[in-house]
């Protein structure tokens, strides 16, 4: 094994984690208020924002990131003078902001469908508790529906996170110099393949693994009357052995 070598590649790839982060955090930030937005619309919208849902859900997850990313990278260049006319061009002539809008797409697509999920396992009796008491619209949606729905589609959604970190790794197609643009980029230098590419692999375990803590630590947070359900349970269990 050339220590020497994978040392030498793992201070080149760690210069593209930057780029790594700054694409995972635009994408992940902005695709899940764009999956709220449409969970809601799907949700309490009417029959035309369920439809309107369903169609942005249906076409972004039903086709390729990677097709998605081309699209959006040379596609949107034949529309240049419209988009000159309106102030988008100097974005979308940028691959940062190409694959970031594709990435914020196509995650938002997935996060909606996970946050619909975690609406409708709202419990009903805790939505007519709230009533009860008084509660409705805005206030029932804030303090009841909301911070139950997040709690029920944050495993889930800790999941789609992890995911769409790794598929900032489509961004290296369209010349962006993340960990895997320039590990291709070290590959066409040096032929080394196996080497260069498990050291990428390793960063985005690394990184991967420190997501899924953070998200374990939120949930643990979230959820207090959880863990004193399973402690009592634990002593219960401990009481009867």
């Amino acid at each position: 094994m050339d220590l020497p070598f994978l040392w030498n590649t793992f201070v080149v790839l760690l210069g593209g984690l930057p780029l790594t982060l700054e694409l995972a955090a635009i994408s992940i930030l902005a695709g899940c208020l764009l999956a709220l937005a449409i969970a809601f619309l799907g949700s309490f919208a009417g029959p035309l924002g369920s439809g309107f849902a369903s169609a942005y859900v249906f076409v972004f997850r039903g086709s390729p990131l990677l097709v998605q990313i081309f699209l959006i990278y040379y596609g949107l260049g034949q529309f240049r003078p419209t988009l000159q006319q309106i102030g988008l061009w100097p974005f979308l002539r940028d691959p940062f902001w190409c694959a970031a809008l594709a990435l914020t797409l196509n995650t938002a697509a997935y996060g909606s469908e996970i946050f619909r999920g975690g609406l409708r396992a709202v419990p009903a009796r805790e939505v007519e508790a709230a009533r009860a008491c008084g509660m409705s619209g805005f206030l029932l949606l804030r303090r009841i529906i909301v911070p139950i729905a997040l709690r029920q589609a944050l495993p889930a959604y800790g999941n789609e996170i992890i995911l769409m970190v790794k598929a900032t790794a489509l961004a290296s197609i369209i010349t962006l110099m993340e960990v895997t643009g320039l590990a291709q980029k070290l590959i066409s230098e040096t032929f080394r393949a196996v080497e260069v590419f498990v050291v990428a692999g390793a960063i985005y375990l690394a990184l991967n693994f420190i997501l899924t803590r953070i998200v374990l630590a939120v949930e643990h947070r979230l959820s207090p009357h959880l863990r004193d359900s399973r402690v009592r349970e634990i002593d219960v269990r401990s009481a009867h052995a």
